[in-house]
């Protein structure tokens, strides 16, 4: 008993051993391609145990998961303006096809990004140089991204890959041109100002010309109505008098001369040379009612 165990720990070893080079397992997150002496003879995309021929057949994996290429530094490029600016951007991308992205990078992640960052840094040159510095900073960066994304995936599936997405990050001036930018913006900001200042001044005299107008309407006819009252007062007044004249003259000389001497003396000032003989003088002279001596 005790010679049969090694021959049969011997027997597992070997068994094990031929697991091991015909089994290989395949991770959802991954792509399997199995390789015979050399060239691609099948891919597998599902998961799962999968068996090989030992010694002829070999198996390499490749990601599946989206992956993402991210700029070390900003580039630069130029716009329709001929001014620099420095953009941040990153893409997101994934292999769609193992076999053609094996046979043209070879499997090559590293080869695979530096095709991808050189599609995307043209589609970006060309993108900027037909705008403006305002366009790329905010006006169409929505354009710009979805447009890179279109052209760059369109290259990509030619190696294999598919650009998922293309996104600016950053878009900045250079110092020299953000200075010249920002005295621009201000330049702008002053017209822009004066002539809300310069509306704004028309249109208060607009409103101050209205109100005085107004208020010499207003006048006017405070006037002419005060005039109407005062011209009707007079009116009555006047008839009054008249109406106490023909019911009693004497009575009403009377009352007019009162008047007349109450206005000729308001003042204690006040000096005036009659001839005491005068009819002004009458009722004066006369308490009894205007006889005369």
């Amino acid at each position: 008993m005790r010679d049969k165990m090694p021959i049969f720990a011997g027997v597992l070893l070997l068994i094990a051993v031929l697991a091991s080079m015909t089994l290989f397992t395949v991770d959802q997150r991954q792509f399997a391609v199995v390789f015979q002496l050399g060239e691609v003879k099948d891919v597998i995309d599902k998961p799962g145990l999968n068996v090989k021929w030992p010694m002829i057949q070999n198996v390499r994996y490749f990601d599946r998961r989206i992956l993402t290429m991210d700029t070390p530094e900003p580039e630069r490029f130029i716009t329709a303006e001929k001014k620099n600016v420095l953009v941040d951007h990153f893409v997101k991308w994934r292999i769609v096809d193992p076999q053609l992205y094996y046979v043209s990078v070879a499997g090559d992640e590293a080869r695979a990004r530096i095709r991808l960052l050189q599609t995307v840094n043209a589609g970006l040159r060309e993108e900027f140089g037909r705008r403006t510095v305002h366009d790329v900073v905010s006006g169409a960066r929505d354009k710009i991204m979805e447009d890179m994304r279109t052209r760059a995936d369109q290259d990509a599936r030619k190696i294999g890959v598919q650009i998922l997405d293309v996104r600016l990050k950053r878009v900045d001036l250079p110092l020299e041109v953000s200075e010249s930018v920002y005295r621009r913006m201000e330049a702008e900001r002053k017209r822009v100002a004066n002539e809300l200042r310069s509306e704004g001044g028309a249109i208060a005299e607009k409103i101050r010309a209205d109100a005085d107008r107004q208020r010499e309407v207003i006048i006017a006819e405070a006037y002419r109505e005060a005039q109407q009252v005062k011209g009707g007062g007079d009116a009555k007044a006047t008839a009054t008098y008249a109406q106490a004249y023909g019911q009693s003259p004497e009575f009403y000389s009377f009352y007019r001369s009162l008047e007349a001497y109450r206005e000729s003396f308001a003042n204690k000032n006040d000096v005036m040379v009659v001839d005491p003989s005068s009819e002004f003088f009458r009722f004066m002279k006369d308490s009894g009612g205007g006889k005369k001596n």
